[in-house]
């Protein structure tokens, strides 16, 4: 079995948005040819990452749908829930809660905040993948 690929990325401010940095590396990820689901803590939230997403990056557009959505099938970026989770290439986890079975993925992106109670979710997540055996990368995000 392939091993996950994970990576943090710490934004060192606090005027560093972690939903827009999301809604960047899903650019990115579609950009490269790459499916990418992005992990939503529940529906809301997922909700507010679709709607950002239509003007995020500004300069822009990544096509994109909610799960379940008719055109979910055909969007190269997806917005889901726990529930609706799928194995795939990309997983952009905006949620506090750590990936289960993170194998089913060739990447997991995890974006950490730089509040205090956001940091602290981040570290949990860290070492459960490190207890699953992988070894996650961290990359400081300034300014």
């Amino acid at each position: 079995m392939a091993t996950c690929q994970v990576d943090f990325y710490i934004l060192q401010t606090p005027s560093l948005d972690g939903h827009r940095l999301a809604c960047r590396l899903a650019l990115m990820a579609w950009e490269r040819g790459h499916a990418a689901q992005v992990l939503a803590a529940d529906k809301e939230q997922a909700q507010a990452f679709d709607d950002l997403l239509w003007s995020s990056p500004a300069e822009r557009f990544v096509p994109h749908a909610l799960a379940g959505a008719p055109e979910a099938a055909a969007a190269p970026v997806t917005i889901t829930t726990a529930e609706g989770l799928e194995r795939g290439s990309v997983l952009i986890n905006i949620s506090r809660a750590p990936v289960t079975e993170p194998q089913r993925f060739e990447r997991l992106l995890e974006i950490v905040p730089h509040q205090p109670e956001d940091r602290e979710a981040s570290r949990d997540k860290f070492r459960y993948y490190r207890s699953q055996g992988l070894d996650p990368k961290t990359h400081d995000i300034s300014g």
